[in-house]
């Protein structure tokens, strides 16, 4: 065997090695995930809030007929978290207001997700000046006011759901970039990436099939605090009356409603008040799961 044939070898073992070493690190990730009971009562509040969300169109109640003579009627076994102010059934406004506020906080997330990890992994990647001036781009974005910035672009934008999930996914990538770029620097020194680079591999190819899929553990903690966060701006938004407008709704939205009606109906800021506190806990404490299960 020739000098180049070994160390070629040699470097293959790194690369399976490594290989192996991530699934079984993935497995047993997933492994202290599921035996956290933390864990599982996030992941259930979650499972049925998105279904119960897809399915609002069950409910025998249309979400924006209006009966007047059934306005601010308390809970009930025919209504169950009563009617609002124009006689509509208020648990399946709930319901599909979960529906758009979930949609927001994922879809924003993805958004974030796919220009951070992009940033993120180029800037760490090749380093140096490209890293020096995206690092300064990404300082300097971070010094602006998202949220202010965030109302300003939605008052001059046509008010819409698609416009909202845009605005906010791309006002939420900076922390993520920060996350991965580290992940990327502490990868590219490992030597199934160093054999990748002398095998004459591009480096798209080094990042998006071994410094990407590695540093997914770190992406999906962003990822899970990203979405609390992107649902809570939609629900500040909505609540100053900038986000979803009538006759659409979005817990946020409800919350703005119910102002006017905190004395003689206090259920219509409970029920969506309480429905964002379940969805922002529920996926900071999966955040919190999944950074002590990498951290092990």
């Amino acid at each position: 065997m020739s000098g180049f044939e070994f160390v070629k070898k040699h470097n293959e073992g790194f690369v399976k090695e490594a290989g192996v070493v991530q699934k079984t690190r993935n497995s047993s990730t997933w492994r202290f995930i599921l035996a956290d009971k933390r864990a599982i009562f996030a992941i259930s509040v979650l499972v049925i809030l998105s279904v119960a969300s897809l399915l609002a169109f069950l409910t025998p109640y249309d979400q924006n007929a209006l009966s007047i003579q059934d306005k601010l009627l308390p809970p009930s076994g025919s209504h169950w978290f009563g009617t609002d102010d124009h006689g509509r059934d208020y648990f399946t406004r709930v319901l599909y207001g979960g529906r758009i506020s979930i949609a927001v906080g994922v879809l924003s997330m993805i958004i974030a997700i796919v220009v951070g990890t992009l940033a993120g992994t180029i800037s760490g990647y090749f380093g140096g000046v490209i890293d020096n001036l995206m690092m300064r781009f990404l300082d300097i974005f971070m010094s602006i006011p998202s949220f202010f910035l965030l109302m300003i672009l939605n008052a001059y934008l046509k008010p819409g759901i698609g416009n909202i999930i845009v605005i906010i996914g791309l006002l939420s990538w900076m922390d993520v970039a920060r996350i991965v770029r580290a992940e990327t620097l502490t990868l590219k020194g490992r030597e199934f990436v160093m054999y990748a680079q002398s095998s004459g591999a591009g480096f798209m190819r080094i990042i998006l099939k071994h410094i990407i899929p590695n540093a997914i553990p770190s992406i999906v903690v962003a990822a899970s605090l990203n979405v609390a966060g992107a649902i809570l701006t939609e629900s500040a938004l909505s609540f100053l009356g900038l986000g979803v407008q009538q006759p659409n709704a979005s817990w946020g939205s409800m919350l703005n409603n119910a102002q006017g009606y905190m004395g003689d109906a206090t259920y219509l800021a409970i029920f969506p008040g309480l429905l964002i506190l379940l969805t922002i806990l529920s996926f900071n404490i999966l955040g919190d799961v999944f950074r002590k299960a990498m951290a092990r």
